[in-house]
């Protein structure tokens, strides 16, 4: 079973294991990264993304082993094979780490079924290993391990299905999807494909050198995003203009390149080029976006989903849902300031916000957002009640905006004299013990009126030594 090295490549997500699927071609050695109305439907996403990748068409599995996986197309070495780059992703802490004289280590291995709509069957399956030095890294949550396989296939729509298992321990992961892999031929744009890093080919029929970013996720502020694409049959110097566009189509950002001449085709049907979109750290705000490309001056063009989120762990699919979630957030001004943002100014809020809330700038987490994410996470799971996700509730308001109490006594089982059950919760350093109360006996409890007073008294009084 071949074991691949694990290096540091990027400041968000520094271990990943890295494995090339098809045979003859070499491993990688590199890592990558780059990480109210309906509470149900806002705030779900948030802490289970895969309902978010499933829309953007990726390979999704859930627990107990969750995954995303993609595919990627490019032209193949002869007019009737395309090039499909397959990408997989799962957390350190979906697999069974065992102690080594080095650290710790996992074995996973992975089986990839591409049935064509002709019957024909494409399997291929590989082993890896994964290394890491502390129990710490072990517990990863984010993207921290990649896997990538280049498969040549002929067009066709296929269905995919993907089985990741670990060696370790029982859990498994499988899912399958439909997907078409298409036939490029005339002038056509192959891609965009999200990577990590890399340089590309210098024959059709060879393999990209590419690192593949199988969620086409960015996390905000930490690294670039980038895209590569080819040209098939377009004249040397073609512009090639790249378009990032929002759910309602409004665009975000725009740049243009020229494709780079002098991939060799092996039939010698016309020239080919290559390129590579940078989309800056910062540059788009957080949410759900497209990113079209198109040759200038003619009708050809292609399409790829992308996200951008604000942190490896949490995930939102909107400006809007992510201003919701803020609404706790300290100082209110900043939030308020966000909100306000007209669309076309929302890049440029979003950065501003994202840097006057971070706590320590040279660090690429904003540490501010983590905690209180966190916090919101929390909430959620211990206090949902009938209507109300956790973190809307008034147990989850106070625990998100002053943390854990010192002191919880729990009288939601007792009936007093006046017949309401009531939670207390104690802040000693804050002076402060605040009343739950459920009136009407469904398990809704609020603030009582002075508890409600003495909590927004705290507050201020916080929000001035700041």
């Amino acid at each position: 079973m071949p074991e691949f090295e694990v290096e540091q490549v990027s400041r968000r997500l520094a271990l990943v294991a890295v494995i090339s699927m098809v045979a003859g071609c070499g491993p990688w050695q590199r890592v990558g990264t780059e990480r109210p109305a309906a509470p149900a439907a806002t705030i779900l996403p948030l802490f289970d993304p895969s309902a978010i990748y499933r829309s953007m068409g990726f390979v999704v599995s859930g627990p107990p082993l969750p995954f995303v996986a993609s595919l990627g197309f490019l032209a193949g070495p002869t007019p009737d094979s395309t090039l499909a780059a397959f990408g997989l992703s799962l957390a350190n802490h979906s697999l069974t780490f065992r102690r080594s004289d080095s650290g710790f280590v996992a074995h996973y291995r992975v089986e990839v079924t591409l049935r064509a709509d002709t019957a024909s069957v494409r399997r291929v399956g590989r082993d890896a290993t994964v290394r890491v030095r502390s129990f710490q890294e072990t517990l990863r949550a984010d993207e921290s391990i990649v896997f990538q396989e280049w498969v040549t296939l002929p067009p066709g729509v296929y269905g995919v299905k993907v089985v990741v298992e670990d060696r370790d321990g029982p859990a498994v992961g499988r899912q399958e999807i439909v997907d078409t892999v298409p036939r490029f031929q005339g002038q056509a744009l192959g891609g965009p494909i999200a990577v990590y890093e890399g340089g590309g080919r210098e024959n059709v029929g060879e393999r990209p050198v590419l690192l593949v970013n199988p969620r086409a996720t960015l996390a905000y502020g930490a690294d670039s995003l980038r895209l590569y694409v080819e040209t098939y049959g377009l004249p040397e110097g073609t512009r090639v203009a790249g378009r990032v566009v929002d759910a309602d189509g409004a665009e975000l950002w725009r740049d243009t390149i020229t494709a780079t001449p002098g991939l060799q085709s092996p039939e010698g049907d016309g020239p080919v080029g290559e390129g590579a979109f940078v989309v800056a750290p910062g540059v788009l705000p957080v949410g759900r976006a497209e990113f079209r490309v198109e040759a200038v001056g003619t009708s050809v063009n292609a399409v790829a989903p992308l996200l951008v989120t604000f942190s490896d762990t949490w995930v939102v699919t909107n400006f809007e849902q992510m201003v919701q979630l803020l609404r706790y957030f300290d100082p209110p001004a900043l939030v308020a300031k966000l909100a306000a943002a007209p669309r076309e100014e929302r890049a440029t809020a979003w950065q501003e916000f994202y840097k006057a809330s971070d706590p320590v700038p040279i660090t690429p987490e904003n540490e501010a957002l983590d905690e209180y994410f966190q916090r919101v996470d929390n909430a959620n799971r211990r206090f949902q009640e009938p209507g109300a996700q956790g973190w809307q509730t008034e147990r989850g308001e106070v625990l998100i905006m002053l943390g854990e109490p010192d002191d919880v006594q729990d009288a939601s089982n007792q009936v007093t004299s006046t017949d309401v059950r009531y939670i207390r919760w104690g802040y000693v350093a804050l002076r402060l013990t605040l009343y739950f109360q459920d009136e009407v006996g469904f398990g809704q409890y609020r603030l009582t009126p002075l508890s409600r007073s003495e909590f927004q008294r705290v507050l201020e009084r916080i929000r001035r030594s700041q």
